[in-house]
């Protein structure tokens, strides 16, 4: 439900817009408030799970992010929608680390990684299907059914919960660090907001400024403060792991240029080169099938070549894959469109798969669900920020080239994006050449 809500909007946003009198380029704030509350929250999550048991924890996600739903569905106005969208977030932010840390605890290492795989697969139905349903709900129908279809699934899923899951309930659970989180949410906040200000709020640029100074000042801050204290949200300790330290910051900037094109994409296809809804989301069918048979060759790639060269490497072919689409247009060949598509997803199903393994192999005990948390809240945030940095993109270009050059626009974009996300491959260079941990044994698949 959570992975199919994350990939069903994009697809449908131009006719959200339509239907709401709002610009298609202008939409951002529907993916980013998910996305953005998705982050604020997760951090909370394993404490919840500690204290009031996972099975309670995830039944009330589930039972949020249904009522969101339905609050979404019946939206009249963008900001409305943006709203329900926070609340949709607010139950999303606690149905992936909870799932994932309820296998965490309930299956021994040597039992993880096959618990692990069976419970990727429903996850990876979402983007498979999540692109080609949007554009079909919204052309046969309309967009309010992409929020209603997770009314079901959240009925079965709840019932399932009560059946199956155990309470898990922690015997002694340390304070919530409030103070730390507050600093944390604020700073998370403030950084995406000042993005997102400068395209979608019309904000000043001593606005903007000042947001982004506030923001980054907070973050710093708790990090200060997490230092001095005995039970912080994420423990610094955390850091001193090379994999960890350097596999989350590589995910986060690594997303901060391929978590747009999910955004990206579909507006091109149909704002742009003028595709139907459901023909832009049969366009993404290739993105997906090609992600999904990617993933069972991760294993012997890293084994072969470690973790270091892959990531390098590939990070520097997503940032390609990104670029290429500034070679499309008007009259570009279907199967030149298909070839690219295909080609995204398999280096990002490497990317992401590799990204995540790096980041969690080296974890044990208590630190594997503070990490598993944190590595969660960065790929939110990531996202949140991607998709901000995206909009801004677009307007900017927009101004510098005009409407009536909107072609340009997009190639100027997937251009930039490119960039930022080849950038990043000088973090996984800091990984040991000699990577001691080549063993296919403790990959972790992805799982968001």
């Amino acid at each position: 439900m959570q992975t199919l809500d994350s990939t069903i909007v994009n697809t449908a946003l131009p006719a959200m817009a339509r239907s709401l009198g709002e610009a298609a380029l202008r939409m951002q704030s529907v993916v980013i408030a998910y996305s953005l509350t998705m982050a604020m929250l997760i951090p909370a999550s394993g404490w919840i799970a500690d204290r009031f048991g996972i099975r309670r924890a995830f039944l009330t996600a589930i039972v949020v992010f249904t009522g969101g739903s339905i609050l979404c569905a019946a939206s009249h106005s963008l900001i409305e929608l943006t709203a329900a969208r926070v609340v949709q977030g607010a139950g999303g932010a606690m149905l992936l680390p909870i799932g994932r840390l309820a296998l965490l605890q309930s299956f021994p290492r040597e039992r993880l990684l096959p618990a692990m795989s069976f419970v990727a697969i429903p996850g990876l139905v979402g983007p498979l299907i999540g692109p080609t349903l949007g554009g079909w709900l919204v052309q046969v129908a309309n967009w309010h059914w992409i929020f209603l279809i997770n009314v079901p699934i959240g009925f079965l899923g709840g019932f399932f919960t009560l059946r199956h899951m155990r309470l898990g309930r922690a015997m002694s659970v340390p304070p919530f660090d409030f103070a730390g989180y507050a600093l944390l949410a604020v700073g998370m906040i403030g950084v995406s907001i000042a993005l997102d200000g400068l395209s979608d709020l019309s904000l000043h640029h001593a606005t903007v400024l000042l947001l982004l100074v506030f923001g980054l000042a907070s973050l710093v801050g708790y990090w200060l403060r997490a230092t001095q204290q005995a039970h912080p949200l994420f423990a610094p300790a955390l850091f001193r792991i090379p994999t960890f330290s350097i596999g989350l910051i590589g995910n986060l900037f690594a997303r901060l240029g391929n978590g747009s094109m999910p955004y990206l994409i579909p507006l091109f296809l149909q704002v742009e080169l003028g595709f139907e809804p459901f023909h832009a989301g049969l366009m993404l069918l290739p993105t997906s099938l090609a992600a999904m048979l990617t993933k069972r060759g991760v294993t012997s790639l890293v084994h072969r070549f470690g973790y270091r060269t892959v990531l390098v490497a590939n990070t520097l072919l997503v940032g390609g894959a990104m670029a290429s689409f500034a070679l499309l247009g008007h009259t570009s060949p279907l199967w030149i469109m298909l070839v690219l598509l295909s080609l995204l997803g398999i280096v990002n199903s490497l990317q992401f798969t590799a990204m995540n393994t790096l980041t969690l192999k080296d974890l044990d005990g208590p630190e594997a669900s503070s990490g598993n948390s944190m590595l969660s809240m960065v790929q939110m945030l990531a996202m949140s920020l991607a998709v901000a940095a995206a909009a801004g993109l677009l307007a900017a270009f927009t101004d510098s080239f005009g409407h009536e050059r909107e072609l340009t626009v997009f190639h100027a974009t997937f251009l930039c994006v490119g960039l930022m996300t080849t950038a990043s491959a000088w973090i996984f260079w800091q990984l040991p050449n000699d990577d001691p941990d080549r063993r296919a044994g403790t990959d972790v698949p992805e799982m968001s």
